[in-house]
């Protein structure tokens, strides 16, 4: 449906060009990191960060480690060119962020998690785009450095990544992004709400709340944060039902965009994009083949059967390569069916965690596959 919208957008409206001018829009930035008991990764992040193509006198960095128990502080204090922040207190990421916010003098700040890579054109791809007065935020990309050799979690995750992010371009040409992912975001300062520290889903209710005030954020697919796959699906069933027991909670929060009349195009994508994916689409799942067997066993016609049969097969592929998985057995023709059914049963695990206030900010961080 986007696709089709997008294209009959470009019919009656010609692109607008990002750039104004001549010179490219660089203006001061502020990269802030948020970094917990990451010392055996920080060091990698520390040499790509220094490394990003950007006018130095115009990049502020500052890395925060709240709660860090290892040597993560130790190893970022040795590096004169980024200020560090850190208390003993452990109080989750939002906290962290609330109070690196405080120490950001520069119109523009870009969050990112200490666990992932940038390219290096990351930040001048993302500063160009608030040339623009209505462009409030800007949405990196999410990739997965998964292996050839990657597992049913890492790869899994990869293609719903790559399947996510042609829906925020899509998202992006049509009016706005629809919730940024935290690994890679941008913000102007000015419209930064200090975020309550139990939001769960903090990326994705600032950016929407940034849309309310009628601004847009844009999604900048050469600027890209790439992360590890998950170690297992064990470790990946961690974030997705964290991930989904906070769209239940931001749906509360973000309340008022249900009202069409008053967001007209961002209410449709909000609840096309993601209200829908999070609450009839998982139930119309579940009815879809309740009422399949029903209509056969009453003499349904043979496209019934056949519908059946191919919904039999699909979530057999599903349960086969979750065996597989368990065991370590790689075939990646089971991994659609079977990260597709992992995500839609994470949402019923989600809405029982909310419903129980189960989910709490401070969450066990998700191991990694290592990747070369």
């Amino acid at each position: 449906m986007l696709f089709f919208l997008v294209k009959i957008k470009k019919l009656f409206k010609k692109n607008e060009a990002i750039i104004s001018g001549e010179e490219p829009f660089e203006p001061e930035i502020t990269l802030i990191v948020s970094a917990y008991n990451e010392e055996e990764f920080i060091a990698k992040k520390i040499d790509n960060t220094l490394l990003l193509h950007y006018p130095k006198q115009k990049i502020k960095i500052i890395f925060i480690t709240d709660g860090s128990s290892d040597r993560t502080p130790e190893i970022i204090s040795q590096y004169s060119e980024i200020q560090l922040l850190h208390q003993p207190e452990r109080r989750g990421k939002i906290a962290a962020m609330n109070r690196a916010m405080k120490f950001v003098s520069t119109p523009y700040v870009i969050f990112s998690d200490a666990n992932t890579l940038l390219n290096r054109d990351c930040i001048k791809n993302i500063a160009r785009h608030y040339s623009g007065p209505k462009v409030g935020g800007v949405a990196g990309e999410k990739k997965i450095n998964a292996s050839p050799n990657a597992n049913a979690a890492g790869a899994g995750e990869g293609l719903y990544w790559k399947y996510e992010s042609f829906l925020k371009k899509l998202d992006s040409d049509l009016y706005s992004v629809v919730g940024a992912a935290g690994e890679l975001f941008s913000v102007r300062t000015a419209l930064f709400e200090q975020a309550e520290e139990n939001i769960i889903i903090e990326d994705f209710v600032q950016s929407l709340k940034i849309c309310m005030k009628g601004f847009i954020v844009k999604y900048e697919p050469e600027s890209y944060a790439m992360e590890d796959g998950s170690l297992s699906m064990k470790e990946e069933e961690k974030r997705k039902i964290r991930i989904c027991a906070g769209a239940f909670q931001a749906m509360v929060i973000l309340k008022e965009l249900f009202n069409i009349f008053k967001y007209p195009v961002l209410s449709f994508q909000f609840i096309s994009h993601r209200i829908l994916r999070w609450t009839l689409c998982p139930i119309c799942l579940l009815l879809i083949f309740l009422a399949n067997i029903f209509i056969v066993f009453f003499n349904g016609g043979s496209i019934y059967q056949a519908m059946l049969v191919l919904q039999v097969i699909f979530y057999a592929a599903a349960v086969v390569g979750w065996s597989f998985a368990n065991r370590n057995i790689k075939i990646k023709s089971l991994y659609v069916p079977y990260y597709f059914f992992f995500m839609n049963v994470s949402v019923f695990l989600g809405f029982r965690r909310f419903m129980r206030k189960q989910q709490s900010v401070l969450w066990e961080k998700a191991a990694r596959q290592p990747t070369s």
